[in-house]
């Protein structure tokens, strides 16, 4: 039926029309911010899943900050430590040439005050962002060690837990394994014999240290990579979730535009099918 007063067909068409421009302005919505669901109205259980994998993320972000800077803090107490180890092997072959009764022993005894002196220095150096693990004291607040963390750990809905890497400090400024301040002087054989003795201790103890100050320096740097890898898997997963698949939206916006188009046309015969009725009365 035909009515003046009402029009159904224009209706249908203008609805449907209406339909295809909010679906269009939704996939040109897409298109231009690269992000499918952007909002929380676009798809909330989607969005909140993202937006927690987005939190994670940034504490994997911050947690390889605070472990670049770990690393750096130990390596430079290790390449310390090595070389310490260095100037102790200097230290070593002076005593033997000494212990030989070769040699002058006030002069050997003054090489071993500079390389002893030269030793003290690197210790009290050997800070990084104010944490020196040579020292008795690492970061000045009685600390013994370095303590940085490693990861963020989520286990379903529950809030993440955080481990730690701690590389606990090597004390070259009082520790009795390396008393090397209070080491025998060099006057003669048999005092290099006694000063070689205890130079090898030294010796060993500051290799010790070192390899265990790389080993931790080690670690961290592979946890580092591994929260690279984390992190860029983290990334890919958020882009699935919300990024916008472009080829798939620029083809719906193509056919959106020619259902548009369509809509259109139908809105306008529609509009058009009342004027019939003025024939009847003409």
């Amino acid at each position: 039926m035909t009515s003046i007063n009402t029009n159904p067909g224009a209706e249908i068409a203008l609805r449907v029309l209406t339909n295809k421009q909010v679906e269009k302005e939704d996939v040109q919505d897409d298109i231009s911010t690269g992000k499918e669901v952007d909002k929380a109205k676009d798809a909330p259980a989607v969005w909140a899943i993202s937006e927690i994998m987005g939190s994670d993320l940034a504490g994997f972000q911050a947690t390889s900050s605070g472990l670049n800077v770990g690393e750096a803090t130990v390596s430079v107490a290790s390449a310390s430590a090595e070389q310490i180890t260095s100037l102790l092997t200097d230290m070593k072959e002076l005593t033997v040439q000494a212990s030989s009764g070769v040699g002058d022993y006030s002069m050997i005894e003054e090489q071993l005050a500079q390389k002893t002196e030269q030793i003290n220095t690197i210790i009290s150096s050997s800070g990084f962002n104010g944490v020196n693990l040579l020292a008795t004291n690492a970061d000045g607040n009685g600390g013994t060690g370095l303590t940085v963390a490693a990861s963020q750990d989520r286990s379903g809905d529950a809030a993440p837990t955080q481990s730690t890497i701690t590389v606990d400090s090597v004390d070259f400024e009082s520790s009795t394994s390396f008393d090397i301040n209070n080491r025998t002087a060099v006057t003669d054989a048999a005092s290099a014999r006694t000063a070689l003795g205890e130079i090898e201790g030294f010796l060993r103890y500051a290799t010790d240290s070192a390899a265990a100050l790389g080993a931790g320096a080690q670690q961290m740097a592979e946890q580092d990579v591994f929260l690279d890898k984390l992190s860029d898997a983290v990334k890919m997963g958020i882009s699935e979730l919300t990024d916008t698949d472009m080829e798939d939206a620029a083809a719906r916006y193509e056919a959106l535009s020619a259902q548009e188009q369509l809509s259109g046309l139908s809105l306008s015969i529609a509009n058009a099918s009342p004027g019939s009725l003025r024939s009847l009365y003409s």
